[in-house]
This record gives C-alpha cells, sequence and structure tokens, in this order.
C-alpha cells in the first residue's frame, strides 16, 4: 500500500454558511465538493492536491468548548486539533494577520524545532494549527524521537512493524454499494 495523505477528515457544523465563509473565503480553500438535500449537508474543501476537509452540518449540534491546542483533558474525547501545512515560511504571518483581521484569535508564530506554527480556532471551535516544515530537519527523511520515556513499541523504532498484526486477505467480492455517487455523477453529466 501506498498512502497518498488525508483524502478528507470529516468535522461537524451547525452552521454550514459560516464554515463555508471561514474555509473558503478566508482560508482560501475551494469548496470542492458540496452533497445535500433537506436535512443533510457534507461539503468538501480542498487544502492540496491530495487532502480536504470536510463538513457534516447537523442541525442542533453545538461548537466544542473552546479548549486549547494540546492540553489534555478527561473523558471521553477523540480529537484534538488539525494541523495544515503551508508552503512558505511567510504564510504563517500571512494566515496570522487575516485570522485577526477577520475577528480571530491567532497565537504567535511558534517554533516547535521541525515545524514553525500558527495556531487558531475556525468559527466551530475546532481548534487548527497551520505548521510549516523547518527545511533542515526533515523528519520524514531522519525521524526525530526524543521522548525520554518511551513506551515499548516506541523504543522499536519509526519504521512500520507490519509482523505484529495478522496480515488479513482482501475479499475476492468487490461490489461497491451505492452511497451519493450518483447525485454525482447526474450533476456532472448536465455540466
Amino acid at each position: 500500500m501506498r498512502y497518498t495523505g488525508i483524502n478528507h477528515l470529516a468535522l461537524v457544523t451547525a452552521d454550514m454558511d459560516a464554515t463555508i465563509r471561514f474555509w473558503r473565503d478566508l482560508l482560501g480553500m475551494p469548496m470542492v465538493v458540496s452533497l445535500g438535500h433537506p436535512g443533510y449537508r457534507h461539503y468538501f474543501f480542498q487544502i492540496s492536491e491530495y487532502d480536504m476537509i470536510a463538513f457534516f452540518e447537523w442541525p442542533g449540534v453545538e461548537p466544542v468548548p473552546e479548549k486549547d491546542h494540546g492540553v489534555p483533558v478527561r473523558g471521553p474525547v477523540a480529537f484534538d486539533h488539525v494541523s495544515i501545512g503551508v508552503a512558505e515560511k511567510d504564510d504563517l504571518w500571512t494566515l496570522k494577520a487575516r485570522l485577526e483581521a477577520a475577528g480571530f484569535w491567532a497565537s504567535e508564530v511558534i517554533d516547535h524545532g521541525f515545524i514553525l506554527s500558527v495556531y487558531a480556532f475556525d468559527p466551530n471551535n475546532i481548534p487548527i494549527e497551520f505548521s510549516w516544515p523547518v527545511p533542515e530537519c526533515d523528519v520524514r527523511r531522519h525521524p526525530a524521537l526524543t521522548d525520554t520515556h518511551p513506551p515499548a513499541a516506541a523504543q522499536e523504532g519509526s519504521a512500520p512493524r507490519p509482523e505484529a498484526w495478522p496480515r488479513g486477505e482482501a475479499d475476492a467480492d468487490r461490489t461497491v454499494y451505492p452511497g451519493e455517487g450518483e447525485m454525482i455523477r447526474r450533476w456532472r453529466a448536465t455540466k
């Protein structure tokens, strides 16, 4: 297998209008798919050639309470923040200025050694980080494993160890079940 990135990260909003205005208009991410009918919306925004972020609109859902990035919590939790890469170091200051001009809080630029980051929140209080990779610290080529008390699995190194799991065999049945595909195909046929 070869992964190409995150196809999409699916999040939730109660206000698709505010979400579109933030992700498409303020951050400049094109809206590339809008699925919907009464009571259902699922919109996708392009981050890069391979990556998208998506939102379901669920009426009555409330924004999560604001929680700073990386601050531990107790109880059920599945998500801390999403970090979106930027191409140029100066993009961090540009994003900070745009966010603040639009009335959103944005952190100072923070040096993490392998990335520089700016932190913010979207209109749903979803914590967002924008990160620029420090060129002289390419952790994809040379992992930086600096935990002073790593768990046993981390002590085995950075390379995947597939032998730790059963391989499994792909099912010969290649049936594709219906989803929203027909709606997209009908729309494309009219263009």
